[in-house]
């Protein structure tokens, strides 16, 4: 199951910054997060209540809700959008693989969890990738052009989304059910949000009827939001967010895939090196050492691993 969410979680969320893409134009983008929010949310609060799902909870529940749709499905999508209309997409994506060794932080500082030797090469390594393919920019840095505000604000969506995570992953220890709560943290990220579009959307268009636009919007909220954050944070909540977090460091290989079709990126020596980097460090994090012991070690080894221990009875 946790190898399904993975895939799921890389294939889906590795598209949906294409099609962040399509919502840039005559609409504000602060009035596209809200409108994709506001869909998904109704879509999964209208599941869990055909399916008898309990949809009650006290004010100090609701609370983490507005605290986790403000974080994970407002401030940091806003950032994404307006990061878009500087970098491309698989940048962009790239930059948010950092959430990888925010989580690890913010695993141990609000869980206490143990940062192991392996997660920290894995995660080096990986980081390492994410500079190399960015070392022009970053010898070039400045918020004056356009691409050092596109990483500054990549960079403030992502610490915003790990924020999010920890959130996520309280409401789960303590028994909230992943569509109940997600459903209710989209609601309360799309009403967030709707101040900030009227106010900053009224120059705008209010809608965009064209197909590239409403099919990017339809994609985002059902696929993007509803199918794709319910795997992340059920993945989330089965293995940690240090763990769910490194499927992120593999869907910016989708978005660049995609962004090379339709965006025209250009591939360098450096960006193949960085890339590569990216896919060792998660093969370093990833590996299960009991599992490699049990698919390549000696047979005796596999044989005495694979035995069932005897019991009293059997003695």
């Amino acid at each position: 199951m946790n190898a399904v969410l993975y895939v799921v979680t890389v294939l889906i969320w590795g598209s949906t910054w294409l099609a962040i893409k399509g919502q840039l134009g005559d609409v504000h983008p602060t009035v596209s997060v809200a409108y994709r929010f506001a869909l998904a949310a109704v879509i999964l609060l209208a599941w869990a209540r055909l399916r008898g799902l309990p949809l009650r909870y006290p004010l100090r529940v609701h609370g983490q809700f507005v605290l986790m749709g403000g974080l994970m499905f407002s401030t940091n999508f806003v950032c994404f959008y307006f990061a878009e209309q500087h970098l491309t997409t698989g940048l962009v994506s790239i930059i948010f693989a950092m959430s990888l060794l925010v989580n690890m932080v913010f695993a141990r500082v609000f869980f206490r969890r143990t940062i192991t030797a392996k997660m920290l090469l894995g995660g080096a390594v990986g980081l390492l990738g994410i500079v190399t393919v960015f070392w022009p920019e970053f010898q070039n840095f400045g918020l004056s052009s356009g691409s050092g505000q596109g990483i500054v604000l990549s960079a403030l969506g992502t610490l915003v989304f790990c924020l999010g995570n920890v959130v996520s992953g309280k409401t789960q220890a303590a028994g909230i059910p992943v569509v109940q709560g997600t459903g209710f943290a989209m609601a309360y990220g799309a009403l967030l949000t709707a101040p900030f579009a009227l106010v900053f959307g009224g120059g705008g268009a209010a809608f965009d009827p064209s197909l590239k636009y409403t099919g990017s919007l339809v994609y985002l909220a059902v696929f993007g939001s509803v199918v794709g954050f319910g795997a992340y944070l059920t993945l989330l909540g089965r293995i940690g967010g240090e763990r769910a977090a490194y499927a992120m460091v593999l869907f910016p290989i989708v978005a660049l895939l995609l962004s090379t079709v339709f965006e025209s990126f250009h591939w360098t020596v450096r960006d193949l090196v960085g890339v590569a980097l990216i896919l060792i460090g998660n093969a370093v994090m990833l590996t299960n050492p009991a599992l490699v012991r049990r698919l390549f070690g000696r047979p005796a080894e596999a044989a005495e691993q694979a035995a069932p221990a005897q019991t009293p009875a059997d003695r």
